[in-house]
């Protein structure tokens, strides 16, 4: 099953100006918030060295990557559904 995972960080800008766009997807969408200072091990099982940053994973096979300000609920739906 597909599920987008969302790393972030409370100290982040970028994070703090997108979480409200994927806190709306949310509603339609399975993501999983995480926060990048508390979850190391997810962080580097997924290579995450920058946030924000959205993985869609299927089972565990990772589908797409989107990193920075270039997240948008355009580019996350559509990534997701592809």
């Amino acid at each position: 099953m597909k599920k987008i995972l969302y790393f972030t960080a409370t100290w982040c800008g970028p994070c703090k100006a997108i979480k409200p766009r994927m806190e709306m997807l949310s509603q339609s969408l399975p993501i999983q918030f995480i926060d990048v200072d508390t979850n190391k091990t997810t962080c580097e099982q997924y290579g995450v060295r920058n946030v924000p940053c959205v993985i869609i994973i299927d089972g565990s096979t990772v589908m797409g990557r989107i990193v920075g300000n270039n997240i948008t609920t355009e580019s996350v739906t559509q990534m997701y559904n592809k």
